[in-house]
C-alpha cells in the first residue's frame, strides 16, 4: 500500500481565532468538534481531490507550520525505520481515542511530519499511579 497523505493539522495558541482567520481567508468550512478542543476543517474535499484537516491547541513547542499526516501500515515499524534512517521522534506514539495512533517525527534534516495508523480500538494508556 502506498503511504498517502491523510490530513493536515494547524496548531495555535488560540485555535478559535485561528479558525476564523482561515474561514475568512480561504472560505473553508471549520466547525468545532463536540466534546473536544478540535476544529474540523473542510477544504472542499467533497467537490475536489482536496484533503481535509483540523485545528487545535499547539501540543508541542513547534513547529510553526502545518503538519501533514501520512498513513502507514504499522506506526511502530515506521518509527523504528525513521530512527534507523537518521530521523527523529518529536512526539512519541499517542492515541486519538477510537480512531488511530500517531506520532510526530522528523526527517534527517529536521523537517517535521506525522505518521498515522488507523485503529478503531486505539486508546491512551492509563496514567501510572503515584
Amino acid at each position: 500500500m502506498t503511504s498517502s497523505v491523510t490530513h493536515f493539522e494547524i496548531y495555535g495558541e488560540e485555535p478559535a481565532k485561528l479558525a476564523e482567520f482561515y474561514k475568512t481567508l480561504l472560505g473553508w468550512q471549520i466547525e468545532k468538534a463536540l466534546g473536544v478542543d478540535y476544529w474540523r476543517i473542510d477544504t472542499g474535499a467533497a467537490v475536489s481531490k482536496a484533503i481535509g484537516g483540523g485545528l487545535l491547541v499547539r501540543p508541542i513547542p513547534g513547529p510553526r507550520s502545518w503538519v501533514h499526516y501520512v498513513h502507514v501500515e504499522s506506526l511502530d515499524q515506521t518509527i523504528e525505520r525513521i530512527v534507523e534512517l537518521g530521523g527523529g521522534v518529536v512526539r512519541p506514539k499517542s492515541a486519538v481515542p477510537k480512531a488511530a495512533w500517531y506520532a510526530v517525527v522528523t526527517d534527517p534534516e529536521g523537517n517535521i511530519f506525522a505518521i498515522w495508523q488507523a485503529d478503531p480500538l486505539a486508546m491512551p494508556l492509563p496514567e501510572p499511579e503515584v
